[in-house]
């Protein structure tokens, strides 16, 4: 294991290229921390966001989610999980479970994911995002998940590995609790 310091290899406005040892990976140039929503209505509705990522050249299909710390850095994971989820969806949610962190791609970045659980969900506001942010809502009963993914796919739209990972962990999370 490589135990030295990092050497910044280029620093833009939001990320960053480390250097460790041989290696070189990005990383977060202002945040604290990543968070995603899994938001479930009562009657077994997921809440998903479509928005265009230019890395992809494409619509993507995901949960939402985004940086802790990027604007204040004493913000908690739990508090920028709550104003991603109003901001994108336009839901607030009575209830919350914290669930696991995870590695998103630990050969490429040092970004760890943390998910939440959210439940009681409603809503108040329009969603949509924030500034240049122009996110679409989709409501998809979750048995229907995986055949509305596929048809999203046929069209061109891509699915973040995260929605999948997130809708995975919440799953375990639901049936230890009832189970």
């Amino acid at each position: 294991m490589d135990t030295t310091k990092p050497e910044t290899v280029y620093e833009g406005r939001f990320l960053r290229v480390a250097k460790r040892g041989s290696w070189e990976y990005a990383t977060r140039a202002k945040a604290t921390g990543v968070v995603c929503v899994v938001a479930m209505h009562d009657d077994g509705r997921v809440v998903l966001i479509e928005q265009h990522r230019p890395p992809m050249d494409g619509s993507v299909i995901e949960l939402p989610a985004g940086l802790a710390g990027d604007v204040d850095d004493t913000e908690s994971l739990l508090s920028a999980a709550r104003r991603e989820l109003e901001e994108e969806t336009g839901y607030t949610a009575e209830a919350w479970f914290r669930l696991p962190t995870v590695c998103t791609s630990p050969g490429l970045t040092d970004e760890a994911m943390t998910f939440f659980l959210a439940r009681g969900l409603r809503r108040t506001g329009s969603g949509g995002g924030v500034g240049s942010e122009s996110i679409r809502v989709h409501e998809v009963p979750l048995d229907e998940v995986p055949a509305w993914l596929e048809a999203a796919a046929a069209k061109g739209r891509h699915t973040a590995g995260t929605l999948l990972a997130g809708l995975y962990a919440a799953s375990v999370h639901t049936q230890r609790d009832t189970g």
